[in-house]
């Protein structure tokens, strides 16, 4: 019997003025899994993700998650049943060090939010620099956040999101402002995480050389519905995929490569 659906969404809509952003998409992650969502600008991908992390609520359809249904819940109690997420910007304070903002998390996931900056130096600081060592950030524990690098920033973000213990990370463009290299080293970082703590990962992002070299299988949106979904070489090969995304998607990832070379 084949393992059950980690997250199962089935028929999710989402409309915004009669304009249909999420129209009736159906999919399952397993455990452990590593899934890309792509497609062009404008294709829903964003609004999916704000449907299952909370900060959007489905007009119909259903997200389960570990077999419960959680469409209808804050983005609050979703992220306490164990879904965290980054966003294209990092939402952090800027104004606090690497080890604060990281320590706030912790006290939220620990239910002393409301004492954070009573307790922000008595609390969860071994916790939070464990995390810091997890992403590589720890000698940096004290530097405010805004002197950061954006490769650093979405590091920082990304420890914050392993606040809560996840069982599925929601990774909005992780590479975004990036140098190549900066980009393979955040990818294998969260290859690392996905082994060790068994996580499963659903990513977007527009650099396909990321999006082929990382995920299990990829999902393809267009024009708020599921164009495609299956294993990297299918969707290379996808003649549909490639007449209204992937195409250009590669031949700007070309451009931008032969520019930095």
């Amino acid at each position: 019997m084949a393992e059950p659906f980690l997250l199962a969404v089935r028929e999710a809509h989402k409309a915004f003025g009669g304009v249909s952003a999420v129209a009736g998409v159906s999919f399952g992650l397993r455990t452990g899994e590593v899934r890309a969502l792509i497609g062009p600008n404008g294709a829903g991908k964003t609004t999916l993700f704000n449907l299952l992390s909370g900060q959007l609520r489905p007009d119909a359809g259903t997200v389960a998650f570990r077999g419960e249904a959680i469409h209808h819940l804050s983005a609050a109690r979703i992220w306490r049943r164990g879904i965290s997420r980054t966003f294209q910007v990092p939402a952090i304070f800027r104004s606090l060090t690497l080890l604060e903002n990281v320590r706030a998390a912790v006290l939220s996931w620990r239910r002393r939010a409301g004492s954070l900056l009573a307790r922000a130096t008595a609390s969860g600081g071994a916790e939070a620099l464990g995390l810091l060592e997890e992403v590589g950030l720890a000698p940096q524990a004290g530097r405010p956040s805004a002197a950061l690098s954006a490769a650093d920033l979405k590091r920082l973000e990304l420890a914050i999101a392993l606040a809560n213990t996840p069982a599925l990370l929601l990774l909005d463009e992780p590479t975004a402002g990036m140098a190549p290299a900066e980009r393979g080293a955040l990818m294998a970082l969260v290859a690392g995480l996905v082994r060790e703590r068994r996580l499963t990962v659903l990513f977007t992002e527009h650099d396909m050389d990321v999006v082929f070299g990382n995920a299990d299988r990829i999902m393809v949106m267009h024009q708020g519905r599921l164009l495609a979904e299956g294993p990297p070489d299918a969707i290379r090969e996808d003649r549909e995929v490639r007449a209204v995304y992937l195409t250009d998607s590669w031949a700007s990832g070309s451009q931008a490569r032969e520019s930095r070379a």
